[in-house]
């Protein structure tokens, strides 16, 4: 933990806590000022203002204090200033205004991948495969363009008007576009569809304003081509509202049981339990995790586990068991405060361990498991002996960090070569995929879907490209190299194009025609077992 004097860190300290005195947010706060020493903050304030050697913004002291305050509390209690908050709440909001694509940025110029339908870029005739040149009439390339300056630019009010220059393949001159802002919706279930037309797969990106009703739309359709079982993907979900993962657990859970509960110093047990009105809880189910599904994707992997309703298969989650309540002060800014601890059903608390005020060491922790072992193998994991619960049907859990699968999928990193590492940390892979994307669009998007595409790119010798191109770049392969990471490197291109051409849904479906978790998952469904059995002592 970083050391500061003392004199600057009670003045620090002292500054965070006189803000509530002025900001009537919560009586609990102002309660809590009055017992400890406000009139004294007061004082030393007052004293700072009127004495201190030099000129001296009271504001600026309050906002560096605060984040520092938080962070001495635990890892997830933060302050968010005026000018981040509405940044921080956009992706759990069902809408933004903007001119709706998707882009990233390779060589310095904004690569637009997909036009968002029924939104204004589709309206005036943008493309996938577009490059931005200009922005009102202002070069935006090179230096200036980045992701906060292309999001600062793109998005803005209902109504306003953007003038955009676009480089489009096969044209000499620049194509100009006035498009008028407007509301786009945020999915946050773009992938659903069925595997073997029997079961159906729904990747869940987020918990925001409108997944459940996106969750159970998809179920509808998927229920419509007689999905017999489904696979819910929260692998890379950092969690979002709770009350919407309480919602489609819900779905699957019988009467009266326990979906979460919720306990605190100063908050009293609240439990959450299922209505009974569920509209699949007799469908075969798997919940797919790992280590970077966290918050409300592990209380609905929990929950699932805890009341033997369904498998989870995949590596253990993040582990962050901690309520956040955000308080709005007056200025626009905002703290969100840890209240509470989840536990899942069976009493155990899954926020993994910290020490107050040591973020950096919590931070890195994904590090540490990596450094352990534990993407590779169940024996790494070290359970907490002492944090032993039992599940309705008696089998064992752990508490202390997180949610451990019921059967461990390890990350197969055997082709993984140093060349490999290069090319994709360097970007290489994604830059020779973008220009063969735009050099090949005419004839790549006369595929609809990613099967016939994926023949045609067999046939092109795509790897022996690449090689070359990489080269070019000042990085050659071995031959052993090149031998031992041949199929994940095409199978990295040919994923790369399809998302380019064709988007997340054919993009998902490809990657999951060789995803080791989601064959696990099919295995188990299609063996009847993803019920789990009562243990029997």
């Amino acid at each position: 933990m970083k050391r500061y004097s003392p004199a600057i860190m009670v003045l620090c300290i002292f500054a965070g806590i006189i803000i509530g005195v002025y900001m009537t947010y919560d009586k609990a706060v102002k309660s809590a000022l009055k017992y400890n020493g406000a009139s004294k903050v007061d004082e030393l304030m007052q004293l700072v203002h009127m004495n201190y050697v030099d000129s001296i913004s009271m504001d600026e002291i309050i906002e560096t204090a605060m984040p520092k305050i938080l962070a001495d509390l635990d890892p997830h209690s933060t302050y968010i200033p005026a000018k981040d908050l509405e940044a921080t709440n956009a992706d759990l909001k069902s809408s933004f205004s903007g001119i709706g694509v998707r882009f990233v940025i390779e060589q310095d110029t904004l690569h637009i991948t997909d036009v968002i339908r029924g939104g204004p870029s589709e309206q005036v005739g943008l493309l996938a495969g577009d490059l931005l040149i200009t922005v009102n009439d202002t070069l935006f390339v090179g230096e200036p363009c980045t992701n906060e300056a292309a999001m600062s630019k793109l998005k803005g009010p209902k109504g306003t008007n953007v003038k955009l220059g676009i480089k489009r393949y096969g044209s000499d001159n620049l194509l100009h576009f006035d498009i008028t802002r407007g509301d786009i919706p945020l999915e946050s279930i773009e992938v659903y569809y069925t595997i073997d037309n029997r079961w159906g797969y729904i990747m869940i990106e987020r918990f925001a304003e409108n997944t459940f009703s996106e969750f159970i739309i998809a179920m509808v359709k998927l229920l419509q081509k007689e999905c017999e079982g489904v696979i819910i993907d929260v692998r890379g979900n950092g969690g979002g509202y709770l009350g919407v993962a309480l919602q489609i657990a819900n779905e699957f859970l019988g009467k009266d049981d326990i979906i979460v509960y919720t306990e605190g110093v100063h908050q009293e047990r609240l439990i959450e339990r299922a209505n009974g009105y569920g509209n699949f809880q007799q469908m075969p189910l798997v919940i797919l995790t790992d280590e970077t599904s966290a918050s409300a994707s592990e209380i609905l992997a929990g929950t699932v586990q805890d009341n033997d309703r369904g498998t989870i298969i995949g590596r253990r989650t993040f582990g962050i068991g901690l309520v956040q309540q955000p308080f709005e002060f007056n200025d626009g800014s905002a703290v969100r405060l840890t209240i509470a601890r989840y536990h899942t059903p069976s009493g155990r608390c899954i926020q993994k361990p910290y020490t107050k005020g040591e973020d950096e060491e919590y931070a890195m922790d994904i590090a540490h498991r990596y450094e352990r072992g534990e993407f590779f193998s169940q024996d790494s994991i070290h359970q907490n002996d002492s944090l032993i619960y039992k599940t309705q049907m008696g089998r064992t859990v752990y508490g202390g960090g997180g949610i451990m699968p019921d059967i461990f999928v390890s990350s197969d990193t055997t082709d993984i070569t140093s060349y490999f590492t290069q090319v994709v940390t360097k970007g290489l892979i994604r830059q020779y995929t973008f220009a063969y994307s735009n050099n090949n669009r005419p004839t790549l998007s006369a595929f609809k879907t990613y099967e016939p595409m994926l023949e045609y790119l067999k046939k092109q010798n795509l790897l022996e490209e690449f090689i070359a191109y990489a080269e070019a770049k000042g990085i050659k392969p071995t031959y052993w190299q090149i031998q031992k990471s041949k199929k994940r490197i095409e199978q990295s291109i040919y994923s790369n194009i399809i998302y380019n051409i064709q988007g997340m849904l054919e993009h998902t479906k490809y990657i999951n025609t060789f995803d080791p978790t989601v064959k696990r998952a099919i295995e188990i469904l299609e063996k009847g077992e993803s019920f789990p059995v009562a243990v029997v002592e």
